[in-house]
């Protein structure tokens, strides 16, 4: 067989229980190293080339979440190969391929034949610190992940550690009968669930349905078929009868094809709930009130339909507090709720913004007040609104959700405890802002997530998580956490504190920004993005070309390398542009446009395109269609930056030979005028009035205000009035720092990015 790196490995079917073996298959099939082999039976181990041979058996003496990992024999040691079997015992189906995921990583730090070595790296027993570990992945903005590319992200999670899976789908599943419920959005079919529900299972995944019950439903509310049950445009109409019959066939649509008794409900960021036709229909009713009704009527057809509820916890805190901000959610202390929680409902807590673990611990503990005993606590990679995740912050965040929630709980002064604070949790992979991002870049802060998650330490082993993440994912760790500089442009040291903290989406806002107009420009008006990104784009480079066999996934590098690319010609090019134009540098202001300008338009394109191909290889292709509009704008922005400012050094130097010529023809009337005046001065005494007096007054003088203002334009020329001197008002006009201690740590959409106009 042929190995990209590391040991060939080779997995003997006749040793894998039944439960495990097309969860084999299908990591064997995909590893990215090729260094997985299988065989059939022990007749057949002669016949493969290979350096480690595993094999699984299923122990019911361990406990949950629990497995061991032994080099049980050595088979042969030659001068190349160090021949050794691996038995993985295991209790759950997840931790058999976890272990699978450890031994790929093992392989990457053993070259030749090291039996020692070996046998100090696959001899642990390891446990589960939490019952769920969770990943939810964003599939409503845009982006729809096709069912291979979910496969792809199941089979790196069961590798992981990762026992659940989330797909967040607020429209974005085919309901019979309700052809505009996700209408052109991609959404699932129901033979797609089940597939990826047969899928996840093989892989000791459990798929749970996670869906929308209340708001962020703009999406299917924007149609006139669904304007009856507005509350709002993106809030459903609580109280409503003919609403809960639509959510019934909801929850019944999404959760059917799959086997899990679990549900996520959703019902955050319902802003206005009760406040549009709820109130013109029903009155005034307290928002906190009928947002818990809505749950609690949400919450009989769950249990109608024998599924167990979660939601997430926002609209408690907010509702209560009367604010819809994240300090509403986050800020202050357990709110006063006006009914009681209905029982056996799951909270959600979700929090991306903290980097102090007390933040956490307080608010884990709010959630208990309100009557939830164990809430989930959700952590996320932050992939949302941003081309590359945010790696560095998402590690910060991570670390400090999972340290409050190893925590050993307490039950009284006495110190009596209760098990670990948490006993569920989850990383989510938004999209938000059109799915722009490479959502696979979220794998490291995923692996990061998951190997907290298999130990009670407060920090993780991170060489091992290095090497697991070569042998897992096929990329190499620091080279996908470098790409994350494309947004980090100044002090990237998160600090640990209270506060709430965003990771700024540089990058995005300077693509976006428009060329010629360049609002933003002011926030980076000091600091040297050309060099910044130059460098970026150069390293990049390297790591995608270096060791391709050894790291054949850095391939996805691609994407922050082109970005990169786009910045260092874009970053400053109008400010150089404006500098040249208004010293009249017209030479520089000229190779500025048809070199640079002219380079960053072949940039973009590029962009535009490795961008397109990698959405339609991982996404379906609906929702691309708002990313390219952006990428046309852009294009076309471009497009008219060159074209007007060569169509003013053509007009500049034509305005510059008619000055020319019109003051020739001033300088032969002046000299025509003169001649006349002296003539008429020798013939008539110059001009005095009948009877030799002094001159009749005029009905205005020429040095008066009004007469300068006539002349200014009466006066002059037919030429004179088509010779304004050729100007470039974007150039022209003085820019200004909208947020002026900020500089580019800023989180920005497209929308604010894109124009400062607003449209209407």
């Amino acid at each position: 067989m042929t190995t990209s790196g590391g040991l060939n490995i080779l997995i003997d079917l006749a040793h894998v229980p039944a439960e495990l073996q097309l969860g084999i298959e299908a990591i064997a099939t995909n590893a990215p190293q090729q260094n997985i082999s299988l065989c059939e039976s022990d007749d057949h181990l002669q016949d493969v080339e290979f350096h480690w041979l595993v094999r699984f058996e299923k122990d019911a003496a361990l406990s949950e979440g629990e497995c061991s990992v032994m080099v049980c024999q050595h088979l042969e040691t030659t001068a190349s190969q160090s021949r050794v079997a691996i038995e993985v015992k295991y209790h759950r189906k997840i931790e058999a391929f976890r272990s699978l995921g450890r031994i790929l990583g093992a392989s990457r730090q053993i070259q030749g034949p090291d039996p020692e070595k070996t046998r100090s790296l696959l001899n642990y027993t390891e446990k589960a610190t939490f019952e769920n570990l969770t990943v939810m992945i964003d599939c409503s903005r845009g982006g729809v992940l096709k069912q291979s590319s979910v496969f792809s992200m199941m089979r790196n999670c069961a590798l992981m550690g990762i026992n659940m899976m989330q797909l967040y789908t607020e429209d974005t599943y085919e309901m019979q009968g309700e052809t505009f419920f996700g209408y052109l959005r991609g959404g699932y079919t129901r033979q797609e669930l089940i597939n990826m529900d047969d899928y996840a299972d093989a892989l000791g995944i459990e798929l749970v349905p996670c869906i929308q019950t209340l708001g962020h439903l703009g999406q299917m509310l924007q149609w006139p078929k669904y304007h009856i049950y507005r509350d709002t445009n993106e809030v459903l109409l609580a109280n409503w009868d003919e609403t809960y019959n639509l959510i019934e066939r909801m929850i019944t649509t999404i959760s059917s094809p799959l086997r899990s008794k679990k549900i996520h409900v959703g019902l955050d960021e319902a802003a206005g709930v009760g406040e549009g036709r709820y109130r013109q229909i029903f009155g005034y009713e307290d928002p906190t009130r009928v947002f818990l009704h809505h749950l609690k009527r949400v919450q009989d057809i769950c249990k109608r339909l024998d599924l167990k509820p979660m939601i997430w916890s926002d609209m408690l805190f907010t509702l209560a507090n009367k604010n819809n901000s994240l300090a509403g959610y986050y800020d202050g202390g357990t709110p006063q709720l006006t009914d009681n929680l209905p029982p056996d409902i799951d909270l959600v807590y979700w929090d991306y913004y903290h980097t102090a673990s007390e933040s956490y611990a307080n608010k884990i503990e709010q959630h208990r007040e309100l009557g939830c005993p164990n809430p989930w606590v959700a952590t996320a990679a932050w992939t949302w609104n941003r081309f590359w995740c945010a790696l560095p912050f998402s590690f910060a965040t991570i670390q400090a959700s999972c340290q409050a929630s190893k925590l050993e709980r307490k039950l009284d002064d006495q110190g009596t405890t209760a098990g670990r604070n948490v006993k569920n949790m989850m990383i989510t992979i938004w999209g938000d802002e059109g799915h722009e991002c490479d959502m696979f870049s979220a794998l490291p802060a995923m692996y990061y997530f998951a190997d907290h998650g298999y130990t009670i330490d407060a920090e993780i082993d991170l060489d091992r998580l290095k090497n697991c993440f070569e042998g897992v994912c096929g990329a190499k760790f620091d080279d996908w956490v470098y790409a994350s500089k494309i947004d980090q442009v100044m002090d990237s040291d998160t600090p640990l504190t209270l506060k709430t903290h965003f990771a700024p989406n540089t990058s995005k806002y300077l693509l976006w920004e428009d060329p010629f107009l360049a609002h933003i420009s002011p926030q980076y008006a000091l600091m040297n993005l050309e060099t910044h990104y130059t460098e970026i784009a150069q390293n990049l480079g390297k790591m995608i070309e270096n060791n391709k066999e050894l790291f054949p996934e850095n391939q996805r590098l691609r994407m922050a390398y082109l970005v990169a690319q786009v910045l260092h010609l874009k970053c400053h090019l109008h400010s150089r542009m404006t500098i040249a134009y208004r010293s009249g540098d017209r030479q520089e202001l000229y190779e500025l446009t048809e070199g640079r300008l002219v380079d960053l338009q072949v940039a973009v394109d590029q962009l535009w395109k490795y961008h397109r191909g990698m959405w339609h290889k991982t996404n379906k292709p609906f929702g691309w269609e708002v990313v390219e509009i952006r990428y046309g704008g852009l294009r076309t922005r471009l497009l008219t930056m060159r074209d007007r400012v060569l169509e003013y050094l053509e007009q500049i130097e034509e305005w510059d030979r008619q000055q020319v010529k019109l003051q020739q023809n001033v300088s032969s009337s002046v000299e025509s005028q003169h001649s006349t005046v002296t003539g008429s001065q020798n013939g008539n005494g110059g001009g005095v009035g009948v009877g030799g007096g002094a001159p009749e007054s005029s009905s205005y003088s020429s040095s008066s205000p009004l007469s300068l203002r006539r002349d200014s334009w009466i006066g002059r020329s037919h030429e004179q009035q088509q010779s304004e001197k050729p100007c470039i008002p974007e150039f022209d006009t003085n820019r200004e720092a909208m947020y002026e201690y900020a500089g580019c740590n800023l989180l920005m959409d497209y929308n604010r990015v894109s124009t400062p106009s607003r449209p209407g």
